[in-house]
């Protein structure tokens, strides 16, 4: 059963234009995320898909592969399907890999992958971290001054999930009482089958509620595992702006590289 990982990389960006080429701490991040994909168990090929021939030829030039997908795919999710058709791929299982994300560990690519690979009944799986109590309050501080950034699940009993979130859930009716806070990783992993069927769907009512995605997959009965992994002490940070890129640096330089 084969695994296929897809990296979106977008060349235009409002807040940060030409980032997937970004230089991070002597790198460039698409270089960084595509190395990590290469390096998770469980995944056979890591192919970049962009829109631009910069990111192209630089992904190239580095060892790595690429193919060229249409301008006008909305979102990653799109361009994921639109890759897999190009490469013509016979994968079974495409495990869609944020291009902005230099820190994901390996092992949670891992799990994703394999996680899919030991059960065939799953349609598409995504990894969530357990907050720690300070984590969590720092959260929804953020939350209470407006932030959008990072995003909760709640599960049922067999780990599927619920509802995702850029409020954190659930809500406490006591504090410090009931069922932890989990974090969302914005890593998917789809048969290929419900890859096609996903993009097929219109946006629905909560996706553009909450901006998020992987709410169009629940809206239209798509059940989404929920696979619970950790950062083993690594730190998690995503790059939206320059500065994103200079504080993933200094992380890189203080933790060392992932691989």
């Amino acid at each position: 059963m084969s695994v296929l990982a897809i990296i979106p990389a977008r060349y235009g960006s409002t807040r940060y234009p030409g980032k997937p080429l970004a230089q991070i701490a002597g790198k460039m991040m698409i270089e960084r995320v595509w190395t990590i994909a290469a390096a998770a168990s469980g995944v056979d090929r890591v192919v970049v898909a962009t829109d631009d021939t910069r990111i192209l030829d630089a992904v190239t030039a580095a060892g790595g592969e690429a193919v060229m997908t249409d301008e006008a795919c909305r979102n990653g999710t799109e361009r994921a399907l639109d890759a897999m058709k190009r490469l013509n791929s016979d994968a079974e299982i495409i495990i869609n890999v944020q291009g902005d994300a230099p820190l994901i560990p390996p092992w949670v690519i891992g799990d994703v992958a394999e996680t899919l690979r030991a059960d065939t009944r799953l349609q598409m799986a995504t990894p969530a971290v357990e907050l720690p109590p300070e984590t969590e309050e720092r959260m929804r501080a953020d939350k209470a001054k407006g932030s959008a950034s990072g995003t909760t699940v709640v599960f049922n009993k067999a780990m599927d999930a619920m509802y995702f979130s850029k409020n954190v859930i659930p809500f406490r009716r006591k504090p410090g009482a009931g069922m932890p806070v989990f974090q969302h990783i914005g890593l998917y992993g789809y048969r290929r089958e419900t890859l096609e069927t996903l993009v097929s769907h219109e946006p629905t009512p909560f996706e553009l509620t909450e901006s998020l995605e992987q709410l169009r997959a629940l809206e239209n009965g798509i059940p989404i595992r929920v696979v619970l992994t950790d950062y083993r002490g690594r730190s998690a940070w995503s790059v939206d702006t320059p500065e994103d890129a200079e504080r993933v640096a200094d992380i890189i330089m203080r933790e060392g590289e992932l691989v």
